[in-house]
């Protein structure tokens, strides 16, 4: 919660739930991504939070951008970024979208497979492509599936299928899992990335880029290393693997760039028990999963709620959201703390919202509205 936010909400008074993101904490952060890591540049994550307002101001400081479709390509070119600061990185893209990205100019492409590379090769000919490669994504609070990257040994065949048909096999990505709180937990993946190096080498093909990804993490409830930390245990690895041959390295800040920046304003709609004999409440707020925190999904993302009866007594209750649908329950496994004088109208804050939040957020579902976004 910044005064800027606070100021807003006191003198605005939006109606519904919304969430407020405050520029210069985006600001702040971008900055110290580049100070802390100047030799790599940063390719902001847009689905993390594609407010125009966002995406205008890290283009202006210079920042490139992790596209996930053509929509947003075209969202961060609005934003004033040239096609050279873009990268197309979904592995999964239709060959028609290639070919528009293609015309719009993009000529870096995230690939996984031989047959993605042969998409990008009839569309975007003579293209940089890099591979993503799997990672376990052990200690972070968002852990990715194997939905997205190969095994490592697959990943020399793939880049060379990509060189032999005329592409720039660039590179090596991976990603160590969202909300990662683990600064040590790049060192298996810069590994990885180069042995791959090494294997392409000795094919006659030299590889000059290693995409370290995302996952820099969020303070939400617990404390959460600072950026330095992790740019220093990520240069260590990258010496230790690769010595006195560093490749170009490159970012994908997206909930590390936005998430503190944001904070959901909502209300208390109903507090209830299920029994007479219950002693935990079930507080139910105007947004739930389906107006913007699906991250509360198995409560992997547990944010900060804030109200301000936050000096009465507490009680652990069940948070759950507005809609008619079972799965709508944010926090049940483990209640949270709050006010036992929280009452229906109460306004509930949720910090530390500025990522994956408004993109996540329904269109309707139950006819209640997409969640409102306020950029100051």
């Amino acid at each position: 919660m910044t005064d800027r936010i606070r100021e807003f909400l006191r003198t605005r008074r939006p109606d519904g739930p919304c969430l407020v993101v405050d520029l210069d904490v985006v600001r702040e952060k971008y900055v110290s991504f580049a100070k802390a890591m100047p030799d790599t540049r940063v390719f902001y994550a847009v689905k993390a939070n594609p407010a125009p307002e966002v995406l205008a101001l890290l283009a202006e400081l210079g920042s490139c951008f992790d596209t996930a479709s053509v929509a947003e390509i075209e969202m961060a070119l609005a934003a004033g970024a040239s096609p050279d600061r873009i990268s197309y990185g979904n592995t999964i893209k239709k060959e028609r979208d290639v070919a528009r990205a293609f015309e719009l100019g993009v000529r870096l492409y995230a690939v996984d497979c031989e047959a993605e590379v042969e998409k990008v090769s009839r569309a975007a000919p003579g293209s940089s492509v890099f591979c993503r490669i799997l990672s376990d994504g052990a200690g972070a609070e968002w852990p990715l599936s194997r939905k997205f990257g190969c095994d490592p040994k697959m990943a020399p065949r793939v880049l060379e299928h990509a060189h032999r048909l005329g592409l720039d096999a660039y590179g090596v990505s991976f990603h160590v899992g969202s909300q990662q709180r683990d600064t040590g937990a790049w060192d298996a993946a810069v590994a990885s990335a180069a042995w791959i190096f090494r294997e392409m080498a000795e094919r006659g093909i030299q590889l000059r880029m290693v995409n370290l990804g995302g996952g820099f993490p969020t303070k939400y409830l617990r404390d959460v290393p600072p950026v330095q930390a992790y740019a220093q245990a990520i240069s260590d690895a990258i010496l230790t693997h690769f010595g006195n041959h560093t490749p170009e390295t490159i970012i994908e800040p997206g909930r590390g760039m936005v998430g503190s920046a944001g904070v959901i304003k909502s209300e208390v709609v109903l507090v209830s028990k299920k029994s007479d004999d219950d002693e935990v409440r079930w507080v139910y707020l105007d947004i739930g999963k389906f107006g913007g925190l699906a991250e509360t999904m198995d409560e992997a993302i547990r944010y900060p709620v804030r109200t301000d009866r936050d000096h009465d007594a507490m009680a652990p209750c069940v948070l759950a959201g507005p809609t008619c649908d079972s799965a709508d329950v944010l926090y049940e496994k483990t209640p949270y703390l709050l006010p036992i004088s929280l009452e229906i109208g109460d306004e509930v804050l949720i910090e530390g919202t500025g990522a994956y939040t408004t993109t996540y957020s329904a269109v309707a579902f139950n006819g209640f509205q997409p969640l409102k976004s306020y950029v100051i």
